[in-house]
């Protein structure tokens, strides 16, 4: 079996299941074994039902004490049942799974695994697995991977489909030497890629994830050598012109507020590599709320007074739409001409913006991936900006790039990464931050509470919307499979709707909406028609809604710090003061003194440091929360050790590795 071959050459796989493979993206046995889990399932040993607290994750030995009943919900057919212990008593439910009431009788015993909630005083489990007792004792030694999957294919279904191939671990090619290998202590390659699906145990696993890690690592960063190598400042570039410099000057004196030291700075460093006569490539690292895009839109206006074209992506439609607008305010008077470009135009109006583009009656294209697509052309790009550079690989970069005849690069990134790693990271680029907020605004009062405090949030929000304000609430996962863990974005909004009253508007927003859906949701609350959103981490990026001033963020517990503060940094963006209130569900020591990091500090840098402190490397259950950047496994802050590995060996082997390391 080669690693080329299609899934459909694998046993138990017909066309039907191999076009939902298909759809996760994996047509090869290559994509099939590179497709990793998101999690593992670990069954610990079963506990008395007093000793569960709200949050648990546990398993619970007891015996059924009533009959089963099924009943119709408003959305589900709710199967419910009563069973105990010695310690006391657990309702457990399951929805939409009538036939479970021919399946458990009074009187039989069960070990039932799944989060604890509490309803009232009585305590829950909701879509618990259950199992006899010698069948989970026979669980508890292993470690099941848990994958994303999509509609019509399962769990189990990718597990034996990599289970079939196995084979095939053994064509793994090592690129680099054993003796390196040996002395880093690294696990090899094709055991790492065994061992990440199916674990012997912890330490096996987190070897497996740290070699994975490192691989991730070690080609991003060959590829940022070589881009360097490609576009460094021994490249000439255009120059901006005097005139571009006083009228830049003439704008930042025009606009209604001043720019603080970091942005001032920013702009200096621009100008001077703009100046230069050789291409800029600059990073500017700022945190949330900064104010960046004021520094993306003085660069542009200089870039086109000298004569040449601007190009701005931005990782998602709703933030392309409002950098259109504002930027089309801010240039009015210079009568420089902006174009929105994203996928969701018609093929006409996309027609007329390439033809503008390429004639260069268009000075500044703002968009989605649709400004890099191949039938693009520009007249004379001289500037290019990515905002979010974390949403975007290398290869997408670069492809924007290539559009101009050596184009001045910058960079627009709002993750708080500690600088010694910025540095790796973003080796081929100068470094610019900004660490100030913009006069006016007030700090985010944030507070880490427990469950107990909700009904008190709900009726502080109501507060916030009489005065006419806005607010989120993040919930970490979306519906059906994950209900039973978190809190459900869908069953939320409906429950947060009834708390909240007939008269507040609540909306709900997730990643598996169409585009087009997304973009309406959002519209409307950026536009006052909805005055509560709840949503997943979809609006991590890209939201600019002034009004809103309440972010409340459900399983807080879940989430790393860096992503927490993205979301927090979506209120606080106006003049009133905003807030932050993070739900505490676990309760552990851990997590409690995780959450205080960011209850104390409204600094993306201290917490990202403190992120790093607190988790250290290596720690797998951890949400990844780095950004894309390429990787599929790798998280800056988890696996920072391997990071600097990584770098080490791209010195000493790198120009013998490229094209070595692509499995």
């Amino acid at each position: 079996m080669r690693l080329d071959d299609s899934i459909i050459n694998i046993k138990g796989v017909g066309e039907k299941t191999a076009k939902s493979f298909n759809s996760l993206g994996i047509e090869t046995i290559r994509d099939l074994i590179t497709y990793y889990p998101r999690s593992y399932k670990m069954y610990t040993k079963p506990v008395s039902i007093s000793e569960t607290a709200e949050g648990d994750r546990v398993a619970v030995l007891c015996r059924i004490v009533t009959y089963v009943e099924v009943r119709k919900g408003r959305r589900y057919t709710i199967t419910g049942l009563s069973a105990s212990d010695s310690t006391g008593s657990i309702r457990m439910v399951w929805f939409n799974m009538p036939f479970l009431k021919n399946t458990f009788h009074r009187g039989e015993t069960y070990v039932f695994f799944g989060i604890i909630k509490y309803k009232g005083n009585m305590r829950v489990m909701e879509m618990p697995e259950f199992f006899t007792q010698m069948n989970y004792e026979r669980t508890m030694s292993t470690m099941q991977p848990v994958y994303h999957l999509k509609s019509g294919i399962t769990n189990n279904s990718i597990t034996r489909a990599i289970r079939s191939v196995s084979e095939a671990f053994s064509c793994v090619p090592e690129y680099l030497p054993d003796d390196v290998v040996r002395e880093k202590g690294l696990m090899s390659r094709r055991d790492a890629l065994r061992q990440i699906h199916f674990p012997e145990n912890e330490e096996t696993l987190k070897a497996a994830i740290s070699r994975i890690a490192f691989d991730e690592f070690l080609e991003f960063l060959i590829k940022i050598r070589v881009l360097r190598e490609n576009s460094v400042s021994e490249i000439s570039s255009h120059v901006i012109t005097r005139e571009a410099e006083v009228k830049k000057d003439a704008f930042i004196s025009g606009l209604p507020f001043s720019l603080t030291e970091g942005q001032t700075a920013a702009v200096n460093d621009i100008i001077k590599d703009m100046s230069s006569g050789y291409v800029m490539n600059r990073l500017i690292q700022g945190d949330v709320g900064s104010g960046k895009t004021i520094i993306a839109a003085i660069s542009l206006l200089a870039n086109c007074i000298s004569g040449y074209q601007g190009a701005l992506m931005v990782p998602t439609e709703v933030l392309a739409v409002q950098h259109y607008n504002d930027l089309c305010k801010l240039f009015k008077p210079y009568k420089i001409k902006v174009r929105l470009l994203t996928g969701s135009m018609t093929v006409k109006e996309k027609r007329e913006v390439y033809e503008e583009i390429k004639t260069g009656s268009c000075d500044i294209v703002i968009g989605t991936h649709a400004i890099i697509q191949d039938k693009l052309e520009y007249k004379d790009l001289g500037l290019v900006i990515t905002d979010e550079q974390h949403r975007f690989g290398v290869k997408q970069r670069q492809r924007l790039e290539e559009k101009g005849d050596s184009p001045h690069v910058l960079v627009m990134s709002a993750t708080p990464i500690p600088r010694t790693l910025a540095i790796i990271l973003y080796a081929d680029m100068d470094i610019s931050v900004i660490k100030e907020l913009p006069v006016g605004r007030k700090r985010i009062k944030n507070c880490v509470v427990g469950t107990d405090y909700r009904p008190s949030a709900y009726k502080f929000i109501r507060g916030q919307i009489a005065e006419g304000h806005q607010a989120y609430v993040i919930c970490p996962m979306v519906e059906d499979s994950d209900a039973s863990e978190l809190e459900n974005v869908t069953d939320y909004a409906d429950e947060l709707s009834a708390q909240l009253g007939d008269n507040i508007r609540v909306a709900f927003l997730h990643g598996r909406m169409k585009e087009s859906e997304k973009n309406e949701i959002l519209q409307d609350f950026i536009s006052g028609n909805t005055d509560v959103l709840v949503s997943t981490t979809v609006i991590e990026v890209g939201i600019n809604n002034p009004n809103a001033t309440v972010m409340m963020i459900e399983n807080a517990e879940r989430f790393g710090l860096a992503e927490l503060h993205q979301l927090r940094g979506r209120v606080g963006r106006g003049d009133a003061q905003s807030y932050a209130i993070f739900i505490n569900v676990k309760k552990s020591k851990e997590s409690t003194e995780r959450l205080k990091v960011l209850e104390n500090s409204n600094d993306g840098f201290y917490i990202a440091s403190e992120d790093l402190r607190l988790r250290g490397p290596g720690d797998f259950f951890g949400i990844r929360q780095s950004g894309d950047m390429d990787f599929k496994l790798a998280d800056i802050y988890n696996h920072a050790d391997m990071l600097r590995l990584a770098q080490d060996i791209s010195i000493e082997y790198g120009k013998e590795l490229p094209g070595k390391i692509s499995l």
